[in-house]
């Protein structure tokens, strides 16, 4: 079986964006800069702000962090954002998920400026991805396709089986693999007989948000498999795969620690350059 191992690629492409925010300081004398807001005290959150704060400081990014007491108002946080969009300084901005329930996500992603929407789930960021001119993509269907590509795994003319219709997952991660040439099925949780479809496909994305959800018998001995999920319970990591189970009897699979959420955060440093880079050169703040 082939271990799609994320921790390599990642590696991989944050020494590529080393090397790219290099020169990109050399020609305008400053670095990439990621501004992150924290609404409130998640405590998964915490630990996602550090390993992205370090990973920026891997790379020779700029990181920023701007903390919200949840009892602030939505007009607070629209108002920073706001100074963070025309702020010349900063070149991209992340809002850490999830927030206070008295938060609207809508709300802040459409105050967000597309040009600095560096995980790249502004409404028209999605929509020029759906158009195929994507400006930037999300980060953890980006990330995906990139360890498709690191394993050369195509998907010209396959069949795809998305399980999961998110906005941030889901639907990219389909049209970013018609987009390749697959012939794309979205499952989700009502979807009858989960297993037909994803038996069928000859990769399939689980996205469903379940802990150890689909065990071997989703699955044949030619399926490549990539877990999206990652949950925390009892001390334990663990994705929506059962991977234990599923273990050498798949072709491929990405496992839970170490798969797509090391390439979620790599892709969010190359969407934070891909920003700065198009800020930069064509004066857009």
């Amino acid at each position: 079986m082939l271990l799609i191992d994320g921790r390599k690629v990642a590696q991989k492409i944050k020494e590529k964006v080393a090397t790219d925010v290099t020169r990109f300081k050399a020609k305008y004398k400053k670095a990439p800069a990621l501004a992150v807001i924290n609404v409130g005290d998640d405590p998964a959150s915490a630990i996602y702000l550090r390993n992205k704060e370090k990973s920026c400081a891997d790379v020779g990014i700029t990181s920023m962090r701007f903390k919200l007491d949840k009892e602030k108002s939505q007009e607070e946080l629209d108002a920073l954002i706001n100074k963070l969009n025309t702020d010349t300084d900063v070149h991209g901005i992340l809002v850490q998920l999830p927030m206070p329930k008295h938060f609207s996500v809508e709300k802040v992603l459409t105050t967000l400026n597309p040009l600095k929407d560096a995980d790249g789930f502004h409404p028209e960021n999605l929509g020029l991805l759906l158009s195929g001119r994507p400006r930037v993509k999300p980060c953890t269907p980006y990330g995906i396709m990139k360890m498709f590509e690191h394993y050369d795994i195509s998907l010209k003319g396959k069949k795809v089986c998305v399980v999961g219709r998110s906005n941030i997952v889901g639907k990219p991660m389909g049209i970013l693999a018609l987009n390749a040439d697959a012939t794309v099925t979205f499952c989700h949780s009502k979807t009858d007989d989960l297993k037909a479809h994803t038996k069928a496909a000859d990769i399939v994305v689980a996205a469903i948000g379940k802990p150890e959800f689909f065990d071997s018998t989703y699955f044949t001995k030619n399926s490549v498999v990539i877990d999206v999920g990652m949950h925390h319970i009892n001390g334990k990591t663990c994705g929506d795969v059962n991977f234990s189970e599923c273990q050498n009897k798949v072709q491929a699979l990405s496992p839970v620690p170490g798969g797509v959420g090391q390439m979620t955060v790599a892709m969010l440093l190359q969407n934070t350059l891909e920003l700065a880079f198009l800020q930069e050169e064509h004066k857009l703040i």
